[in-house]
């Protein structure tokens, strides 16, 4: 079986990786669409990147970052604090049995991303992958 990205474990099952999608795309349309009624929140666009859950799909981990680049923490901040309403518009609009318990993190992946870019064009990286 695959190995899970922030686990040595098993990786998610399939039922994780559905729920987890679906959980994705309804906080992005939720997001998006301005539901929640923070205009600080709202001024923000927003990415979300990957949602994972928990094996028994209690807790929903939703990775997430603002478009543009920086406002990282000033974004989990405002998340975390409007978690009730975000959970509340969440449960109304999938079908789940229980609505999960939502936690946010940075989504660091494209910063990763550049530094990669940034390590492949280093002259002595380009010249150790030319020999």
């Amino acid at each position: 079986m695959a190995k899970n990205k922030f686990h040595d474990g098993p990786g998610p099952s399939q039922r994780q990786l559905r729920v987890g999608e679906l959980i994705r795309r309804t906080l992005s349309d939720i997001l998006t669409r301005g539901e929640i009624h923070d205009p600080d929140l709202n001024r923000i666009s927003i990415t979300v990147g990957e949602v994972t859950t928990s094996p028994d799909l209690k807790i929903a981990t939703a990775y997430v970052s603002a478009l543009g680049g920086g406002r990282g923490e000033e974004l989990i901040q405002l998340l975390a604090q409007n978690k009730s309403e975000i959970r509340r518009a969440l449960s109304k609009s999938t079908a789940l049995k229980y609505a999960p318990d939502l936690r946010f993190r940075l989504d660091e992946t494209f910063d990763r991303m550049d530094e990669t870019r940034r390590l492949f064009s280093d002259e002595k990286v380009t010249r150790d992958l030319d020999t």
